[in-house]
């Protein structure tokens, strides 16, 4: 398709035309040209396909609903991602979608948002790597993705208008790493914008962001996408690099957009671009015929399989997986009405739903079961409920509670107020346990939950997430030990609201939230802080055990272009098969700035059975050891000793290996007249230049500031300043501290400075 010749007959109407949309989920066709109208759906577990295109609400199409994401990222496995994502883009053919909204790869800044269901991980890196593999899934069968929502779309509070104040190194190794990764490693043929500000501008108007970051730097070939509803002003989307404002029709903006070309407010080169890029996708989209039917039974049992895999086991006493009960105590409105999605775009309309109480019941046959209701629908305290509960507990041999957070506490369009489950569910799982002490907890839910008023009186935990229409089932497989759990918690579970990073700065006010805690969100805030949790980023238990053995690296030093692989045998030392998650973190031992105890840098999980063996590998690059400088405008390497840590989670180190890293950048000196003595003496450039005059500096400090005339000593005695005065020195800037001593220079201190940032500057030529 020659799309350049195409744009040279496109009329100046019809380009600003062709950047709305026609409808709520299509593009504007242009018919005498050939060219298509392409259709979008909601995501990202699942298609929320209506059944009126051209209209905003209305019944949706069933569709598989898959685990939501917090659900996807506890499995940590990239492959099942993927093959998931192959039968949402088998489900887009069938229903006639051209590209599927999501993934979302936003991180968890704290578990309040409201969303966070959506969104994968408190880390970058993992959120990355399972958004790549989504992407890439759905792509490999010709159906496009729009990797959502860029950028710092952390919180529903006035989602719309928040301007998310972030400094750069944090917007860069946190909040913009995920989409990174997802871009270059997948290309997603649709990127779509955040509704927030960042740093004062819109998401959709953000020239930082959507030109000069994610096109020119990052090589995104795609189109950006509005989110529906975030484009105020069209003609500075359009400058900021928005190519496609949705829902459409807009006329109003079409408008705009051809009286700015025609009054050369807006170069028409800006706009023939964005149609560039949207006919290249819409034409991409028409090379996949939309026909055929979808195996509704086989995706349902791949939801099953991957909720399976994605729910993590908390706690355990011994009491699972079931065996020999004969009276079996279901309890909690959950077991009978399964939940298993969030509110929201997202929701869809499931081809069937797996009921948990049925599951449970059609795998254990010799098993008497009774059942109470436990908690009403809505937020009523009912002591009655709970009291049915505690009798029936109290005769069987154990309790299974089904507890899952209401919607009226967690959904899109408004963040959560706690982390606590309602006041009747608590009431009922203590009530419950008093009598009971085999008592298992079944959650759904799409965040942490704080447990410690209950916790302790349980004898078993599972995290079964949002789990998806086959979920119920899930759990059954999992409590009877049909699957052995293998999944991993992908945020940390704060012992309480207050212990999380964001606390001091949530929601934000007049308009801004400022990101206070910086690069220290999840486990790096909790590792910084050596503060407790109630489980760690990482965690989660399993039916059988796995030993660490003969942890090694491919070389001790090594060069940052070449990276390093570390590898490690697992050995499963139990008696039933199961999988492992290996995570490898780095610690840098030294560098100039601040930098995270740890970070994860790579994962693989591992299927072994009952005394097998494997090794993993796990190959770390340049980035694995790199940060965001801003001085800089890049990431840098710095040479120096790295920790390489082998977990089985950020919690439990298994083995540390130490490496050295040799930085191969030849980095530009940053000096200027404002930098401190401690900078120019690092600097292997001006060290030797500057040298001299440190040396005469602490000459002139010991006579200054000794006490009696100069006796050799650092250190103020009883009299006198009562400080390390160079180590004040150091943290000044040079041309002040030189000041302070003018009569020990040939030349006035800043002619001084002027000519040494000549000579260091000047080795750069």
């Amino acid at each position: 398709m020659d799309i350049q010749s195409i744009i040279e007959q496109m009329t100046l109407e019809e380009k600003a035309a062709l950047c709305t949309g026609a409808s709520a989920w299509t593009t504007t066709p242009i018919e005498r040209l050939g060219v298509p109208e392409m259709i979008v759906a909601d995501g990202p577990h699942g298609l929320r396909r209506l059944a009126n295109i051209y209209e905003w609400g209305g019944g949706s199409l069933p569709a598989t609903c898959f685990p939501t994401a917090s659900c996807l990222a506890s499995t940590w496995n990239v492959d099942l991602i993927h093959e998931m994502g192959k039968a949402l883009a088998e489900e887009c053919i069938a229903l006639n979608v051209d590209v599927i909204l999501g993934p979302g790869a936003n991180m968890k800044r704290s578990p309040l948002g409201g969303r966070n269901f959506e969104y994968y991980s408190e880390d970058p890196y993992l959120a990355g790597e399972l958004a790549a593999s989504l992407i890439s899934g759905v792509q490999s069968k010709g159906v496009g993705t729009s990797l959502k929502h860029y950028a710092a779309n952390n919180q529903e509070f006035q989602r719309f208008s928040i301007s998310a104040e972030i400094d750069e190194r944090t917007l860069r190794e946190i909040y913009l790493t995920a989409f990174e990764k997802a871009v270059k490693q997948a290309q997603p043929w649709t990127v779509m914008c955040a509704y927030n500000k960042v740093n004062s501008t819109f998401a959709s108007e953000h020239d930082e962001l959507l030109n000069k970051i994610l096109k020119d730097e990052w090589g995104f070939e795609g189109l950006v996408v509005s989110d529906w509803g975030a484009v105020r002003d069209r003609v500075a989307a359009l400058k900021g690099g928005l190519d496609w404002e949705m829902p459409g029709a807009q006329a109003r903006h079409v408008q705009a957009v051809i009286d700015a070309v025609q009054a050369d407010e807006l170069d028409v080169a800006v706009l023939d671009e964005s149609v560039r890029r949207i006919l290249r996708i819409v034409f991409m989209a028409s090379e996949t015929p939309k026909t055929g039917e979808f195996d509704a039974e086989a995706h349902h049992a791949l939801a099953r399989r991957i909720a399976s895999e994605g729910m993590v086991l908390l706690k355990n006493n011994g009491i699972l997986p079931l065996k020999g009960q004969q009276q079996i105590a279901v309890i909690g409105r959950s077991a009978k009405h399964a939940h298993f999605q969030g509110g929201g775009s997202s929701h869809i309309n499931p081809t069937k739903v797996s009921v948990p109480f049925q599951e449970l019941q059609s795998q254990v046959n010799d098993a008497e079961f009774t059942y109470a209701e436990g908690y009403p629908s809505d937020n009523a305290f009912r002591q009655d409920l709970i009291d049915e509960a505690v009798t029936l507990a109290q005769e069987a041999d154990v309790a299974i509670l089904y507890i899952a957070l209401p919607t009226f506490k967690e959904s899109e369009g408004y963040d959560r107020r706690d982390l606590d489950l309602t006041k009747q569910q608590i009431a009922l799982i203590k009530a419950v346990a008093k009598v009971q002490p085999q008592t298992v907890v079944v959650l759904n839910n799409g965040a942490p939950i704080v447990m410690g008023s209950w916790i302790d009186d349980v004898a078993a935990v599972l995290e079964g997430w949002m789990m998806g229409q086959a979920g119920g089932g899930a759990i059954a497989d999992i409590l009877v030990g049909k699957v052995n759990p293998s999944a991993k918690l992908a945020e940390t579970f704060p012992v309480k609201l207050e212990d999380t990073p964001a606390y001091l700065n949530w929601p934000g006010d007049a308009g801004t939230v400022r990101y206070g805690e910086g690069l220290f969100i999840g486990y790096r805030y909790y590792d910084k802080k050596n503060m407790p949790v109630q489980f760690p980023f990482g965690y989660g238990l399993s039916y059988t055990t796995f030993a660490y053995r003969n942890p090694q690296v491919s070389t001790s030093t090594f060069n940052d272009v070449d990276g390093v692989t570390v590898s490690v045998d697992i050995t499963n030392t139990g008696s039933v098969a199961g999988k492992e998650i290996v995570q490898v973190y780095v610690h840098d031992r030294e560098s100039v700035l601040a930098r995270p105890e740890k970070e994860l840098k790579g994962f693989a999980k591992v299927e072994l059975q009952p005394g097998e063996t494997k090794t993993v590998s796990i190959d770390l690059d340049f980035r694995a050891f790199a940060y965001y400088h801003p001085e800089y405008k890049q990431w840098i390497t710095e040479d120096g000793n790295f920790d390489l840590l082998i977990a089985a989670s950020a919690a439990d180190i298994r083995h540390t290996l130490t490496v050295t890293l040799e930085s191969t950048l030849n980095l530009p000196c940053i000096l200027d007249k404002e930098s401190t003595v401690r900078e120019w003496m690092a600097d292997p450039r001006s060290k030797p230049i500057f040298s001299p005059y440190y040396d005469r500096l602490e000459i002139e400090a010991r006579k200054r500031f000794s006490g009696d005339g100069g006796e050799e000593k650092r250190y103020a005695t009883e009299g006198d300043v009562g400080m390390d005065v160079m180590e004040m020195f150091n943290e000044m800037p040079a041309v002040s501290v030189m000041m302070f001593h003018q009569k020990a220079w040939s030349q006035h201190p800043e002619d001084i400075i002027a000519d040494l940032l000549t000579q260091v500057h000047g080795q750069q030529r």
